[in-house]
């Protein structure tokens, strides 16, 4: 069973910078080529304070992770996302290219914490 939804947890899913993974574009492709749902979760993603902070070197991964971490909680993002959600294959897209230092991996690491280890099977593409 494939992919059948992509979950995207970027800030900034419109910019020049996005190329062909702007929202629309890439909504538009996922279907037409894949038969594959997208949507939009700026709740899954860091602040642009955040964000920033870690990007122009004003703390590093350790702290940016931590402060992340803290974030979801105040969210309380296990009351507003369900298991059942990923019950349908999803992906979850944002801008780093390995899981190491990307936040998409610390919401899925946050969520099996807070649901136990037997709700989401992760596999970092």
């Amino acid at each position: 069973m494939g992919i059948r939804r992509l979950l995207d947890v970027r800030l900034n899913n419109t910019s020049q910078l996005s190329g062909f993974s702007k929202r629309d574009d890439l909504a538009y492709f996922l279907r037409a080529i894949c038969d594959v749902a997208y949507l939009h979760e700026p709740l899954l993603a860091p602040t642009q304070e955040l964000l920033d902070g870690y990007r122009k070197g004003r703390g590093g991964w350790d702290d940016y992770e931590q402060r992340f971490i803290t974030l979801m909680a105040e969210r309380r993002i296990e009351d507003y996302m369900h298991p059942e959600f990923f019950a349908t294959p999803t992906v979850l897209l944002c801008s780093e290219a390995t899981a190491e230092h990307c936040h998409r991996r610390l919401v899925l690491e946050y969520l099996q914490r807070k649901w136990g280890s037997g709700k989401l099977h992760i596999v970092h593409l």
